[in-house]
């Protein structure tokens, strides 16, 4: 019998429900032996249980992987954290001791994209509003909508997409089932890169002037920090949305509050900042903010991608194959 090398689970209690379902226990079993069927502390479990432990498989609530952690992880060799970024976890000492690390994000960014697009469709169609006239009227007459480009619907519909990430790449990709003109800003892809990606490259006050819907995908980083500002808010036309599911600090909520409750500028908003809003932003009660609670992501049943996304590369890893979704430290500069 072929001795499998030991691997360990690093989550917050409850969130191995999610990632680690049963199919993706099967699938790890055929690679690792768990040394416990739950989500260990490392700072509490028994030295001898951890001597061994060649892989880790992380998610939200793994604790950074510092230098006091390593040191009671002596034979590790590969962590496959089965969400999306690894920043809070990753440490300038888990890269000095040469161990693997491979990010969930891919899986992850499928809800997310799933998510924009049907919010952009939703938008199109002026769904809420509609809703909420046709409720009041309860069927006693026309109940008609208006579209972010004015009249209703997706046809000629002009998309701007900030950001061709994993996220935003799925997001390309869906639109291209629309009959809709797509504009891209991303400062790290030629021309026909984005021509590639069916989009036209714009800069992004040229992005933000064009569209009729601007949708952010751009990782959180110091240069990201309020790139859509009362400036660039101020070129979006009347009536156009601004939707966001990247994160909160990419927008300045000041200045996007004062657009939507003057009912010059429309919004949906899934990851604000500061998040949650505070009780007296005016977008809790403004009919054309839609605020949820960062649901984009993996939620419930999608949850599952992230594991198995994460056995996956157990298995490669532990095959002598490369990783599909590696992450290196020079790449956390760009990530979000």
């Amino acid at each position: 019998m072929t001795t499998r090398p030991n691997a360990a689970l690093i989550m917050w209690p409850g969130v191995d429900d999610l990632v680690i379902t049963p199919q993706v226990r099967a699938a790890l079993a055929q690679v690792v032996t768990l040394v416990d069927d739950a989500p260990i502390d490392l700072m509490s479990t028994p030295l001898a249980e951890l001597e061994a432990v060649e892989v880790l498989i992380g998610s939200w609530g793994c604790a950074p992987l510092d230098a006091a952690s390593l040191d009671r992880l002596p034979a590790l060799r590969l962590l496959a954290y089965a969400a999306g970024t690894v920043k809070a976890v990753v440490t300038d000492e888990l890269w000095a001791r040469g161990v693997a690390v491979s990010s969930a994000a891919a899986a992850n960014a499928v809800p997310v994209a799933e998510f924009t697009f049907a919010a952009i469709v939703m938008i199109a169609k002026d769904v809420l509003r509609v809703r909420d006239a046709y409720r009041a009227n309860r069927g006693e007459g026309w109940v008609s909508g208006v579209g972010p480009a004015g009249p209703l619907g997706t046809h000629g519909l002009k998309v701007g997409v900030i950001g061709a990430s994993k996220i935003g790449r799925l997001v390309l990709e869906r639109l291209r089932t629309l009959d809709v003109e797509v504009g891209l800003r991303d400062p790290y892809l030629d021309p026909e890169e984005v021509d590639e990606l069916g989009a036209t490259p714009m800069g992004l006050d040229e992005l933000c002037s064009w569209s009729d819907i601007v949708t952010v995908h751009a990782p959180e980083l110091t240069a990201t920090r309020h790139m859509i500002d009362a400036e660039r808010l101020a070129l979006m036309r009347d009536g156009a949305w601004l939707i966001n599911t990247a994160r909160g600090s990419i927008v300045d909520t000041a200045a996007l509050e004062a657009e939507c409750a003057s009912g010059r500028l429309a919004a949906w908003i899934d990851t604000p900042d500061p998040e949650p809003l505070p009780p007296t932003s005016p977008l809790w009660d403004l009919p054309n903010a839609v605020l949820t609670p960062h649901i984009a992501g993996s939620m419930g049943n999608e949850a599952e991608r992230m594991g198995l996304l994460a056995a996956g590369e157990v298995g490669r890893f532990l095959s002598g194959r490369p990783l599909n979704h590696e992450v290196r430290a020079g790449d956390l500069g760009l990530l979000a």
